[in-house]
């Protein structure tokens, strides 16, 4: 097995290219940053405000200087991403996969639009509430315009390759789950390089004990929280799940209980590192970043659920765990289908309860976008739903009289998207 590279903070001290690249990363983001909000407050920066313009400039003037402006930090950024790509030893395969996932982007775009309008607009929407000290420990809550008696949680982590994660993604998931009633958490934390893989599981963890023990301010309730993660975000809290599981069956002290979590949603995860880090590297993928990100190979066995539920020590928390339901595309080429099989069969090994529900011929991103951006009906959201809803008759019949979801992009737009997705 090949040895786990240098850290990036070691990267940075032996070589002078790199520290050069970095500061002027950070220059750039301080500067571009301050030119969009009119401030200068990142950094060691004291805040400053930017003169305000004679009233009596010409409009047309001041459009082109602030367009030039912009032209030339996108130029810079473009030029330091590729610098970034080539230190990084990033080759063809990268360069298509974001020539790829740019063009996905773009055709899905009138969707990720609607959405992105009642993200920042709908009332529905908390933004940013601070549950941890770190920069990153934020979370939005998504809450039904219903307001009558305490409604269940879901607790939900992003996807995003432990690398590009972000709270937003899971806006299209938090607001259709809305409109059922049903609260939605979606838990901000550090990516890599700002943080490796125990940071990660730290600050979701975080995000969870906020959630489990001040959602009853927001209209939740306490006793009906549901954790759900998508990719990446369902290794994350699948392993937050069983850490916890362990710790409370060895009677250790805890900010949040396991007994609160009703039941756990895995869609598209990965959950065997030492299965996923020769999965990527053939998929060009570089090892490397892989093994920086989970601190090396000597840390697979602690941040792999699959294996650590079969330690004989750990056994015993399998009692604690709630009820888990993994769902996984057939044709997930990004993580096999493999991957939540086999995760369900070390469960039931354990005598945990567990099941895997297969959706034949979807991808990657089918479950979790391309079929919530369609509309009408979908399996997989009315299959959550009525788990969530399970033994309350209203909200059940609610749900049978419910609308059919909107479609957000045409469909040749998401048959071209699923043709030409990276994923």
């Amino acid at each position: 097995m090949a040895s786990m590279s240098p850290p990036i903070h070691d990267l940075r001290q032996h070589d002078e290219t790199a520290t050069h690249f970095y500061l002027d990363v950070r220059c750039l983001i301080c500067r571009f940053l301050g030119f969009i909000f009119g401030t200068e407050t990142f950094g060691n920066h004291q805040q400053q405000q930017f003169p305000r313009k004679p009233e009596n400039m010409e409009r047309q003037s001041s459009f082109s200087r602030d367009f030039g402006h912009a032209a030339a930090e996108t130029y810079l950024i473009t030029r330091l991403t590729f610098t970034l790509l080539r230190y990084l030893g990033v080759g063809y395969r990268w360069y298509t996969r974001l020539v790829a996932l740019a063009c996905y982007a773009l055709l899905l775009m009138p969707g990720f639009l609607q959405v992105a309008y009642c993200y920042f607009f709908s009332s529905q929407v908390r933004r940013s509430i601070v549950y941890g000290d770190q920069p990153r420990n934020r979370l939005d809550l998504y809450l039904p315009t219903n307001t009558n008696g305490p409604k269940p949680v879901v607790v939900f982590v992003t996807g995003g390759a432990w690398i590009i994660g972000y709270k937003a993604w899971g806006s299209l998931l938090g607001l259709q789950l809305a409109e059922r009633d049903i609260i939605v958490a979606c838990v901000d934390y550090r990516n890599f390089p700002q943080g490796t893989i125990s940071d990660m599981v730290k600050d979701v963890s975080q995000g969870i004990s906020f959630v489990c023990n001040l959602i009853d301010r927001f209209g939740g309730d306490p006793n009906r929280i549901y954790l759900m993660g998508q990719s990446a975000g369902a290794h994350i809290s699948a392993c937050v799940l069983l850490e916890q599981a362990i710790k409370e069956s060895r009677g250790e002290s805890t900010t949040w209980s396991v007994s609160q979590i009703k039941a756990y949603f895995g869609l598209s995860g990965g959950y065997n590192l030492f299965n996923l880090v020769d999965h990527f590297h053939n998929r060009g993928l570089y090892r490397s970043i892989f093994l920086s990100i989970m601190e090396g190979e000597e840390s697979f066995e602690q941040f792999s659920p699959e294996v650590r539920i079969k330690d004989p020590r750990n056994r015993e928390a399998a009692s604690f765990l709630p009820p888990i339901k993994l769902f996984h595309g057939t044709s997930d080429y990004s993580i096999p289908s493999d991957a939540s099989i086999n995760l369900v069969e070390a469960l039931k090994g354990v005598g945990a309860e567990a099941e895997v529900i297969l959706y034949e011929g979807k991808s990657h991103t089918d479950l979790f976008l391309q079929d919530p951006l369609r509309g009408g009906k979908d399996d997989l959201f009315d299959h959550v739903v009525s788990v969530i809803h399970a033994g309350d008759e209203e909200a059940l019949a609610k749900d049978a009289s419910a609308p059919p979801r909107k479609r957000l992009v045409p469909e040749i737009l998401l048959r071209l998207a699923r043709h030409i997705s990276p994923f």
